[in-house]
């Protein structure tokens, strides 16, 4: 995802699933738009190097949710300060996040747009 419009729907409308380290967003997407993903990675968790690293995880762990992920979703990860440390903890959090924001959106009635 790259429009803040994008952005701000998938955190507005959507469901929010969150652990120590992330907090994940997932709203559904326009049809046949496939899985979007976004990564927001702000300023308290660390200098710019910090934030880089962290996206760079994120964005990587992400891609190995695409394939089980439903189609038309927009998903929005949100990394926390605590993430700049989670070290091997980042992929676990990361998992039971997008397992359950998913699950919750599957659960969750169409609204009109």
């Amino acid at each position: 995802m790259r429009n803040s419009e994008d952005f701000r729907r998938a955190t507005r409308r959507g469901v929010r699933a969150s652990s120590p380290s992330i907090v994940i967003y997932a709203g559904s997407a326009p049809s046949g738009s496939g899985v979007r993903v976004g990564i927001i990675v702000g300023r308290p968790v660390g200098n710019a190097v910090v934030r880089n690293r962290v996206k760079r995880r994120l964005r990587h762990l992400a891609a190995q949710h695409l394939p089980s992920t439903p189609a038309d979703v927009d998903l929005v990860v949100r990394a926390l300060p605590r993430s700049a440390v989670a070290g091997a903890d980042l992929a676990i959090d990361l998992d039971k996040a997008w397992a359950r924001a998913t699950a919750r959106l599957g659960a969750q009635p169409a609204v009109a747009r």
